[in-house]
């Protein structure tokens, strides 16, 4: 039976309307964003088995990509691309809305990089700048690389420091296996970035690694 057969109570968008999205189930959710079915399955069921591709488990849904979606019969281009665009809207909504003025330890970092590292299925790598006071000036973006590395530039990093007056850093990267642990290329690149930043006057206060809701402080590990 298509959903706008069904009883008024039974339809998951009326139901969300009159009681709350937590009143619905995760595939209930998911049918509202699909919104049609096909000639064969309702919207519901849709979601009930794009959920099951992905172990019917919703974070491995929002960690996967829209080609893998595709492959779920009721999901074209457009489902996907509705669904990756409502899963970014929620990671978004809980990242950091303020700039901080100042940050003093690495579990402020790990909040405010959590957010935005914990679901990617491939490494990044960012640099957090700071003054001379240790006033907090910016984030950016210097590597972007696979499921188990990311190629850092150390070169790149210290022109940015440097192009932002920035005196010192801290380095933050993301492992998509959910390990915080770091690797022995985690701990070289640390020691080489501590190095060269050294010989022009940078200060490399902290690299921590970020893995699911955790983090590793190589600063608070006594590893710097």
């Amino acid at each position: 039976m298509k959903i706008p057969d069904w009883a008024k109570s039974e339809k998951p968008r009326e139901r969300l309307l009159e009681k709350g999205p937590f009143s619905l189930t995760d595939s209930e959710l998911l049918a509202i964003l699909i919104r049609n079915g096909t000639r064969k399955m309702n919207a519901l069921e849709i979601a009930r088995a794009l959920l099951a591709e992905h172990n019917n488990r919703l974070y491995d849904l929002i960690r996967a990509p829209a080609e893998k979606m595709t492959r779920t019969k009721g999901i074209g281009p457009a489902k996907a691309a509705t669904l990756v665009a409502a899963f970014e809207l929620g990671r978004r909504a809980q990242l950091p809305v303020e700039r901080p003025a100042s940050i003093t330890c690495a579990r402020e970092v790990a909040e405010m990089m959590v957010p935005m590292l914990r679901d990617l299925t491939h490494e990044t790598c960012w640099v957090l700048f700071f003054d001379g006071a240790r006033k907090y000036i910016g984030k950016e973006q210097v590597s972007s690389g696979g499921l188990n590395a990311t190629i850092v530039d150390v070169r790149v990093v210290l022109k940015k420091a440097i192009d932002k007056l920035s005196c010192e850093l801290i380095l933050v990267h993301n492992h998509p296996s959910g390990s915080n642990k770091p690797g022995r290329q985690d701990r070289l690149l640390t020691q080489t970035l501590k190095e060269a930043a050294r010989m022009l006057d940078l200060h490399l206060i902290d690299h921590i690694v970020i893995g699911g809701n955790g983090y590793f402080s190589f600063a608070e590990e006594g590893l710097l």
